[in-house]
């Protein structure tokens, strides 16, 4: 019997065990490292390597590794035996201080956007002391940052951490201000909801398309989808439950928060949500969470797909990023209050915010750009690429009252009436949610909606993060010169309302009237794909404020924009590739098995019987051969194209065509085999369909 609170965080080197194996010197000397970011002392390191060694071999470990977070996506580890040889040839266990602190990977074979040279192998990984150790597979897990021999950061946790400072810095000024000397830190926690696909294994080991690039690139519509709406939160099937058990337990030992699970919109589509917690380690939690869910999923002979548009026409997978702001005296500080209108401070990091996300609209939809998410946005199952912010009639009321000077009315709560005597009375929220926008408060956070669920959610929370300290770098500046701040606040905040209102909109972001207003009226931004988008990282404004606040150099960010097209370049033609590959090796043979058994079936008919109808037949014939003849001419076209694209003169130029003419050709592809799909045989056609694959899961 799996006792949670006995098991929960059994394999993590957290607080309690530190408290236990630690000196009461040590442990305080490393506690004022995580807290306050104070040097570590070397002799620290030493104590505290030791213990953790010590510790690890009691659960059964073998091996240590730094692990990090590459510019890949995914986490990397290089793992080393704790082993040391001995005098006699036996071996001892050795682990020092300096191997906890520093670890030194091949930073040549990790992408560096230029960065790095090839023959320039050297890199260095650094512990990260405010995100615990841990064991997974036997093996001592210490998350760290990863840079160049240069010092740059080639990974998704250093400027993370730089931009959680710079927040803490910008909100310790205005908290000051307001006359709160007592708080030391001021830290983003954030709860990202994890979407995600289970199919079974034997059918995706059969198709390709899944197996190089994670979605289906082939797939006619089945008779059913997500229509009926019966999937969202319905009863969860045994094998899925039998999947969630193992998976929640797995996750508990590693002392990750799993709370919630549900089945999602589409049919085979679930939802794993966990508690919030600092941003960091929810990054580092929800990296190791995906890994998790993928490694459970194959022991119930299941395969998890995490890409953000597995299948067309149903729903895709997005990470809901609900982020907050909080003080180390546990204060959150963008909760309301009773009396919003009167919650200066409450308003004034509301304003931040939205000035943040109305400044830089385009460093958030940066942040979230994929070719996987690329397929999901705008869609009605995720927000548009318009960014927008929602905030619920009542204090959308409180800012237009500020901004026009007049009195606000706060309307009396609502008490939600059910007509059921026996069931309870409650209050009614204030603010509705709102699924359609891409920013949306909800009571005492902001929900970024906008996130691909194989995203790492370090991109936005990076760039959220230094959005926000800007906004409260420059709302800082100017009060701590104010005569007058009570005054000075005031204005400031009413000018804010004014100058960033066009970002807030509470309607439908699906209406394409809304999406015609943003754009043509309020000027906002629709940048519909990554090859849009990305090159704007290199704006002026944006590398003026990511580099004052420390959070990149401008070389690091030159390498990101790189590396990120180079990413959406090879996605695109990976998945093109995949699919000449599948039309002529399995597509075009199938049709024309099919159809050589349906010209012998004519001529059986006509042989028995001279006139004998073979309307079905022959019409079946001809229109399959038109396809694959079809099929056949745009593979080839396609082909030239991937060719062609081989001239582009640089990789801004290469995501540009990619956009506008492999991704159409690639859709003119499908069409065709989707059609043929549902003509064709079921016993003919070479892989499982979307009716197998959706629905296979019992």
């Amino acid at each position: 019997m799996f006792d949670v609170k006995e098991e929960f965080g059994s394999l993590v080197f957290d607080d309690r065990v530190m408290k236990a194996v630690l000196s009461a010197k040590v442990y305080q000397s490393l506690k004022k490292t995580i807290d306050e970011g104070a040097g570590l002392d070397l002799s620290v390191a030493n104590a505290v390597a030791e213990a953790m060694k010590e510790w690890a071999i009691s659960k059964g470990a073998t091996h240590y590794t730094h692990w990090f977070q590459p510019l890949t996506g995914i986490t990397a580890e290089k793992h080393d035996g704790f082993i040391s040889p001995a005098p006699d040839g036996r071996v001892i266990m050795e682990f020092s201080g300096k191997e906890l602190i520093k670890g030194e990977p091949d930073a040549s074979s990790f992408p560096s956007g230029g960065l790095r040279a090839t023959f320039e192998a050297r890199g260095y990984t650094a512990w990260d002391p405010t995100s615990y150790a841990f064991i997974k597979d036997k093996t001592l897990c210490i998350p760290t940052a990863f840079c160049s021999y240069g010092g740059q950061a080639l990974d998704k946790k250093t400027p993370l951490l730089r931009s959680m400072e710079a927040l803490n810095r910008q909100a310790l000024r205005i908290l000051r201000l307001f006359g709160n000397d007592t708080v030391k830190c001021v830290r983003t926690s954030v709860g990202p909801e994890q979407e995600y696909f289970l199919i079974d294994r034997q059918s995706y080991e059969q198709r390709k398309d899944l197996i190089y690039t994670g979605r289906t690139l082939f797939g006619a519509k089945p008779p059913k989808g997500q229509e009926m709406d019966d999937h969202y939160f319905g009863v969860i099937k045994p094998r899925v439950a039998a999947y969630m058990q193992d998976l929640n337990e797995e996750l508990w030992k590693l002392g990750i928060f799993a709370k919630t699970q549900h089945n999602e919109v589409a049919p085979a589509q679930h939802e794993l949500a966990p508690i919030y917690t600092t941003t960091n380690i929810a990054t580092d939690h929800n990296q190791l969470t995906m890994e998790i869910m993928q490694k459970v999923a194959l022991k119930h002979n299941l395969v998890c797909l995490l890409h953000e548009k597995p299948f067309a026409g149903v729903n895709g997978s997005g990470k809901h990023n609900n982020w907050s702001l909080s003080t180390d005296t546990g204060v959150n500080l963008l909760t309301p209050g009773e009396t919003p209108y009167e919650n200066a401070q409450f308003l004034t990091f509301l304003c931040a915010v939205i000035k943040a996300v109305d400044d830089y609209q385009d460093l958030l939809r940066i942040s979230v750009a994929t070719a996987g998410n690329d397929h999901r946005l705008g869609a009605n199952e995720a927000p548009p690429a318009v960014v927008s912010v929602f905030l619920g009639d009542e204090l959308n009321a409180v800012l237009e009252a500020i901004e026009n000077d007049t009195p606000y009315n706060a309307a009396e709560k609502t008490q939600m009436k059910l007509g059921v005597d026996v069931l309870p009375k409650f209050i009614r929220d204030t603010t509705d949610r709102n699924r359609t926008s891409p920013f949306a408060f909800t009571g005492n956070k902001f929900e970024f909606r906008m996130l691909g669920s194989s995203n790492s959610i370090a991109c936005a929370n990076m760039m959220l993060n230094a959005a926000v300290a800007e906004s409260l770098r420059q709302y800082a500046d100017k009060l701590e010169k104010a005569k007058d701040f009570k005054a000075e606040l005031h204005a400031m905040i009413r000018k804010t309302i004014k100058d960033h209102k066009r970002i807030i909109f509470n309607g439908n972001g699906y209406d394409e009237s809304w999406i015609k207003e943003a754009t043509e009226k309020r000027g906002l931004l629709n940048y519909k794909t990554t090859a849009d988008c990305m090159p704007h990282l290199l704006d002026k404004k944006n590398v003026d404020m990511l580099t004052s606040h420390k959070v990149f150099t401008k070389e690091e960010l030159e390498s990101r924009c790189e590396i990120m097209l180079e990413n959406y370049c090879k996605t695109i033609v990976i998945e093109a590739n995949t699919m000449a590959d599948m039309l002529r090796k399995q597509i075009l043979p199938a049709i024309e098995k099919y159809v050589g058994k349906l010209a012998e079936t004519v001529k059986d008919k006509k042989s028995a019987v001279a006139a004998a109808s073979c309307g079905y037949e022959s019409k079946a014939i001809v229109k399959l051969s038109a396809l694959a003849d079809g099929m056949y001419e745009k593979t080839e076209d396609l082909e030239k194209t991937l060719i062609e694209l081989k001239s582009a003169t640089d990789i801004v130029a290469e995501s540009a065509f990619i956009r506008d003419k492999v991704l159409e050709k690639m859709s003119a592809l499908r069409i065709l085999a989707d059609e043929a799909e549902t003509l064709c045989a079921s016993e003919y056609w070479p892989f499982p369909t979307y009716g197998d694959l959706l629905f296979g899961v019992r």
